[in-house]
């Protein structure tokens, strides 16, 4: 009994782990979406050679050059770059089409003022989600190394099992609150950011990916508080009918005893 719950609290700590790591990489980084974006060209210039537009009209130096546009209104899409973009709870980084690198701004300057309230509950609950995490693996590691009765084990287990099921549960919607802000900025955003096409990306995985641990390690908790509990009721009862059957077989002993002297009381008298 003892061995199997130490492996049931120790799956416990391991999933609440990978939970707590995975939240904490997904809330500090920028690749919760990502895709391209659509701007204009910057116009060609002694530092600027490709990938730009040439308003001046003089073709003679460029007119080698296959990736130069020459400005007139029938290049269409030509006209436009689709630079990469990533963007996460706190900054939205892009590519510098200018230098190298990328440029970042604050995601929550970018969100349109109806959903900025909205945002804010998100980072608020990704935060407590975070913390309540930590203390669900603290009290898990509690009962798996310092326990020493089953019945602080079984009070360690219920408390951790309650602590990761509402940070589950916060963890649930503040992806959901940050997923739907996302949407409602790719469609009233600042006209210079909003995206071309996009997509979730690999942090955005892994915010998903510790809510699944998280949700695993409540269950597992919750499934090894059960079992506990129904051995221990099941060997107390096994104990008091153990006890029952011996106190009726000493009951019966005792009553043959005194008939027997009664018995031989009689015969002497």
């Amino acid at each position: 009994m003892k061995t199997n719950r130490r492996c049931r609290a120790l799956l416990a700590v391991s999933l609440n782990l990978m939970a707590l790591l995975f939240s904490t990489t997904a809330f500090i980084t920028t690749h919760w979406c990502e895709g391209t974006q659509r701007v204009p060209k910057p116009s060609c210039g002694k530092e600027k050679k490709t990938n730009c537009l040439n308003y001046s009209g003089n073709e003679t130096a460029n007119e080698t050059n296959q990736n130069v546009v020459h400005y007139s209104w029938e290049t269409g899409d030509d006209r436009f770059l689709f630079r990469y973009f990533h963007t996460g709870i706190w900054y939205s980084c892009e590519e510098n089409i200018n230098a190298a690198g990328e440029k970042c701004r604050s995601f929550i300057d970018l969100a349109p003022a109806s959903e900025k309230g909205v945002l804010w509950l998100s980072v608020v609950s990704e935060v407590l989600y975070i913390m309540l995490l930590v203390v669900g693996f603290s009290l898990m590691c509690l009962e798996l190394f310092h326990s020493s009765s089953v019945i602080d084990g079984l009070k360690l287990n219920a408390f951790a099992a309650v602590f990761t099921v509402l940070s589950g549960l916060l963890g649930m919607v503040a992806h959901m609150m940050y997923t739907q802000v996302f949407q409602v900025t790719v469609s009233l955003g600042p006209e210079d950011w909003r995206p071309h096409s996009w997509d979730y990306g690999w942090s955005f995985c892994l915010a998903w990916g510790s809510f699944t641990c998280c949700m695993a390690a409540s269950v597992t908790t919750l499934n090894s508080y059960t079992k506990t509990v129904i051995e221990f009721r099941h060997k107390r009862k096994i104990f008091e009918q153990g006890f029952r059957e011996e106190q009726n077989f000493l009951d019966q002993e005792a009553i043959k005893y005194f008939r027997e002297r009664s018995v031989q009381s009689v015969a002497q008298s």
